[in-house]
């Protein structure tokens, strides 16, 4: 085992990682005063917790100081993961604007059985979001059809909503081009394909308990569903990304040749020329342009931490009494949760603990792939459990309920909590 910390006081320690509890107390606190964990930008707070940062570094000049931050934030592995993000805004986007997402709906209810539409919209839910790379807008694209036919059939709003939630999650877990993916494989540093091939056996199972689930509770429906158009053409980007970059291909070549073939698709079927579909690129790139700034604040503010000696400091408390690869892994999956809970959002808690998870794994001999896997399983699941978070609220919004409630119903974060744990428990450690 490789020990590369190093002896801090507690003291010492505390300071250090002042920033981050200075972060965490503005959120919390702004948050309850503005009732609404969604309006304190969380821009502000890495603003705020990087100026605080660089005063703690005394004794050098703000020149100096800043070259701490700024090489910090001009990592690499960062700036990789910026042009990743760069790169899937633009295709995101591109492909949105030409029908894509509505056209993938579409194909995937025809797939729905009327006796089964629980199941169906779950799993419709969960190709959908592996094909976009995004929770909040499977939740956006699938929950009004939900809403829509509770007039038509007897079943549970919240409970029919949670089916399409938990289905999000799923893809937002997996897919290549889905941030928490984008930042947990750069952050370890390990292929997307990879992570893939090690997250599945995690959560296919929790997957199938969740559709088992839905079976039962949505027995003796019976409800043929009203579907749109369905255009395969205009899948067909959505598919190619997912079937390449499974097939292990550079994910910047990946993108790149999905959003050339976006401007196919799209200027072939008429949906945009070619001014409109640069149009789509750049406004999906500025739409990048926050989580961006996020991560390079982040690299930056961490550098400054690292070299106070709080990185080091809290690698000894974590793992002072770890002494096998299953406990550090218990470590990493305590770590991200609780920053998970402490800032609502999954790709943000993932980017503030990458650079602790990846020392803890490099010290316990901890594969990258499985360490990437547990920081974006667990992640997810604390995201499906929080009422605050931007899933349960833009869900609650668009069908009118409590967030609450769709949580009761909510079964699939809950089982990938759960195989998440026994992923750990029965490997060997």
């Amino acid at each position: 085992m490789i020990d590369n910390t190093r002896h801090i006081s507690t003291r010492q320690g505390l300071t250090a990682l002042s920033p981050l509890f200075l972060m965490v107390t503005l959120f919390v606190v702004l948050s309850l005063y503005f009732h609404d964990f969604y309006k304190v930008p969380l821009l502000i707070l890495f603003l705020a917790a990087s100026a605080f940062a660089l005063c703690l570094l005394k004794g050098k000049k703000l020149e100096d100081r800043l070259t701490v931050f700024s090489r910090c934030a001009a990592d690499t592995n960062l700036l990789l993961m910026v042009w990743i993000f760069i790169l899937a805004g633009a295709f995101v986007s591109s492909a949105k604007a030409m029908g894509a997402v509505d056209a993938t709906v579409n194909m995937t209810l025809t797939l729905i059985p009327g006796n089964m539409i629980l199941v169906g919209l779950f799993v419709a839910a969960c190709i959908v979001s592996l094909s976009i790379g995004t929770s909040v807008g499977t939740v956006v694209a699938l929950v009004p059809v939900a809403v829509g036919l509770v007039e038509h059939i007897a079943i549970s709003l919240p409970l029919i909503v949670a089916a399409v939630v938990g289905g999000a999650f799923f893809g937002d877990n997996l897919s290549f081009i889905s941030d928490t993916t984008v930042v947990a494989t750069q952050t370890q540093g390990c292929k997307m394909s990879d992570k893939f091939k090690t997250n599945i056996f995690i959560a296919l199972p929790a997957a199938i308990m969740a559709i088992v689930f839905y079976i039962w509770m949505g027995a003796g429906s019976n409800q043929q569903l009203e579907i749109g158009e369905v255009n395969l053409w205009k899948v067909l980007p959505y598919a190619f990304v997912l079937v390449t970059a499974v097939l292990g291909m550079n994910v910047l070549i990946v993108l790149t040749l999905g959003i050339v073939l976006t401007g196919v698709v799209g200027i072939g079927s008429g949906d945009y020329d070619i001014a409109g579909w640069f149009g789509h690129i750049s406004s999906g790139i500025v739409g990048m342009s926050e989580l961006i700034i996020i991560s390079m604040l982040a690299g930056g503010l961490l550098g400054v931490i690292r070299e106070l000696g709080g990185i080091a400091w809290i690698l000894n408390v974590l793992t002072r009494r770890v002494a096998s690869k299953r406990g550090a892994e218990y470590s990493i999956v305590g770590l991200v949760c609780v920053t998970n809970l402490c800032t609502a959002n999954n790709t943000i808690a993932i980017l503030t603990v990458g650079d602790l998870v990846r020392n803890i794994a490099h010290r316990f001999g901890i594969d990258p792939r499985r360490a990437a896997s547990l920081l974006d399983t667990f992640s997810c699941c604390v995201q499906g459990c929080i009422p605050y978070g931007v899933q349960l609220l833009m869900a609650g919004g668009l069908a009118s309920i409590s967030p609450v409630e769709i949580i009761l119903y909510l079964y699939y974060p809950f089982f990938l909590f759960f195989a998440g744990l026994l992923a750990i428990r029965l490997k060997r450690a």
